[in-house]
């Protein structure tokens, strides 16, 4: 078995697992404002959303390393069903984006979500210093973080929440637990060399959670 094989079937066994330990649990009649209504239209987009073709995500990620030479990620957006290899487009004061053929593009900071594009529903930005330090560090603590999500009027609206940072139960991975009134979500990373290189992450009350594995540095 070849070495990008081997890596990436390592990289799916860990994605697996930290869907294993994920958790949402939100009562979704009474998030206000925006998120009320995204969250309500939530289930009927995923019932909506068209199955991707079969694919095998080893031969997707083996391809993708060997055509590009750049830094390179592989994504799965679990409302889709839908797994893509995106490959980064730009870098700014430690920012980067990373775009598919379409222009759908994630933005990381040091592999922690900082926001989406050309999605639907996008995560416009999260501010999120408190819990990357933490989490970068492998420390437990408190922190907050804010997301803010576009609406149709044009305005970019906040949601603030409180987050619980530690050991998951599975070793090696970290749990990031948010809260704001009755929303909450789960995200589960691994760290490498003070960075996230494999996570499962919440975007948001539409698009739910996306696992980003790193397959180039």
């Amino acid at each position: 078995m070849s070495g990008t094989k081997m890596r990436f079937l390592l990289g799916a066994a860990v994605l697996a697992m930290l869907g294993a330990c994920g958790n949402v649990d939100s009562d979704e009649g009474s998030i206000p404002g925006l998120l009320a209504e995204a969250a309500k239209q939530a289930a009927g987009q995923r019932e909506r959303a068209e199955v991707s073709e079969t694919v095998d995500p080893s031969q997707m990620a083996a391809t993708a390393l060997r055509v590009n030479t750049g830094p390179l990620i592989l994504v799965g957006l679990e409302s889709r069903n839908t797994t893509q290899v995106l490959a980064m487009t730009g870098e700014n004061a430690g920012q980067r984006t990373y775009m598919t053929k379409n222009e759908q593009a994630l933005v990381l900071r040091d592999g922690m979500l900082a926001g989406t594009r050309g999605l639907g529903h996008d995560l416009s930005v999260a501010e999120m210093a408190q819990s990357s330090a933490l989490i970068r560090s492998g420390r437990s603590g408190q922190a907050q973080r804010v997301m803010r999500y576009w609406t149709g009027d044009g305005l970019e609206r906040p949601l603030r929440l409180d987050c619980s940072i530690g050991p998951g139960p599975k070793a090696g991975v970290i749990i990031e637990s948010c809260k704001n009134g009755p929303l909450e979500f789960q995200n589960n990373y691994i760290v490498q060399g003070g960075r996230v290189t494999v996570s499962r992450q919440w975007i948001g009350p539409n698009l739910g959670y996306v696992t980003i594995q790193e397959l180039r540095p």
